[in-house]
């Protein structure tokens, strides 16, 4: 069935995208994978060629369009070149950290932060999760307490994405004892007395992705520095984890196409007793089925991402898209890499570092269960 999700902007911009992956991604990809770390430059690189802040007005240097469609095309392209860990750190930064920048921060935030998160010279990062609070927002214990017009921040967090490489920190703290009332944002700069990294953090997949610990020890947070209001932290994180959700879903559907087009060329060429893989019953039919499921699932996610653009995704349809997606790339990497044989254990292959970058995606952004539970609550069961 012909997709009709793109017109012709998306499709040139898709072709951009594919052709500064070859030229800036792809040469060194392997290297990242092997040092543990995307460098700096690929986002200055990303942002020079458009590619940061398509939401940002172009008075700050960005795109200033709210077709989320762009993002899409970006995420889908970086997965299907099978160099998501490289990008997962630029669609962290423009799907996930840009919004809070773009809706809580004032009129003075902007004119200082967004210029360079548009350019790739401000990396940007969101810091929720710590090491006794994962999926339970409302578990947040690093503390911000007040002192004159500043807030002094202590604690710590865990599994921070961009951990590493990032200028620019959103970070939930908690300014009262009520667990939802309770939490503030603010944004925590490279540089600040206090505010130190931790290790990269070592990982079975997403190897060329920087994923730290942070801690906080009196750093000083002047209000300037504090997004929207204080005590709307819960409300701010939550309104935007539809699109975050959105974001994961479509680089879980890209991973599974992926590993589909990998497979197909790859049983096309393969021969054992005689014939090639692909000619085998079994063969045609495990990619049959993969193939249908990745077609029937890509159509939601395009409806998906039309509502997020028009600004009507649910919290519930956009925990669908999530957790089918990601399970599905689970099960499609999987299936693709046996087809492989033991060529598909071998990390030369992309299907291999597919099948362990993969595992990740149904924890993060809120693991499958949650998002069971999100669905199970919208359907007002009793």
């Amino acid at each position: 069935m012909q997709r009709i999700h793109y017109d012709a902007d998306h499709l040139a911009f898709a072709e951009a995208v594919r052709t500064f992956i070859g030229k800036e991604v792809l040469p060194d990809y392997l290297q990242w994978e092997r040092d543990g770390l995307t460098p700096r430059q690929i986002f200055t690189a990303a942002g020079g060629n458009g590619f940061l802040g398509m939401q940002i007005p172009e008075k700050y240097g960005g795109g200033g369009t709210s077709d989320f469609r762009f993002n899409q095309v970006f995420g889908e392209e970086l997965m299907l070149a099978g160099v998501g860990s490289a990008g997962l750190g630029i669609t962290l930064h423009n799907d996930i950290c840009l919004p809070y920048f773009l809706r809580y921060c004032t009129e003075e935030q902007q004119r200082r932060w967004l210029p360079g998160i548009a350019s790739g010279e401000l990396i940007t990062a969101v810091a929720m999760t710590e090491p006794g609070a994962g999926s339970d927002l409302a578990g947040i214990r690093t503390s911000a307490v007040p002192d004159g017009s500043d807030l002094i921040v202590n604690g710590s967090k865990t599994f921070i994405t961009n951990g590493i490489n990032a200028d620019l920190v959103i970070t939930a703290v908690r300014t009262s004892p009520d667990r939802h009332r309770g939490l503030s944002l603010v944004v925590l700069e490279r540089g600040m007395p206090g505010f130190d990294r931790g290790r990269n953090l070592d990982k079975i997949g997403l190897h060329s992705q920087d994923t730290a610990e942070l801690s906080f020890s009196d750093v000083r947070v002047g209000p300037d520095n504090v997004l929207g209001e204080l005590g709307h932290g819960f409300e701010y994180l939550v309104s935007n984890l539809p699109q975050e959700r959105m974001s994961i879903a479509i680089a879980g559907i890209a991973g599974a196409r992926a590993a589909l087009n990998w497979t197909i060329e790859y049983v096309r060429e393969r021969k054992a007793f005689g014939h090639s893989i692909g000619s085998l019953q079994n063969t045609r039919f495990v990619l049959a089925e993969v193939a249908t499921e990745v077609d029937v699932a890509q159509a939601y996610v395009d409806r998906c991402v039309n509502a997020l653009s028009g600004e009507d995704l649910t919290v519930a349809d956009a925990a669908k898209a999530k957790w089918w997606c990601t399970e599905l790339q689970g099960r499609a990497v999987d299936r693709c890499l046996q087809l492989h044989g033991g060529y598909g254990y071998m990390l030369e292959y992309p299907i291999a570092r597919a099948y362990a970058d993969a595992r990740v995606t149904r924890i993060y952004g809120g693991a499958t269960e949650v998002m069971k539970e999100i669905i199970g609550r919208d359907l007002k069961l009793g």
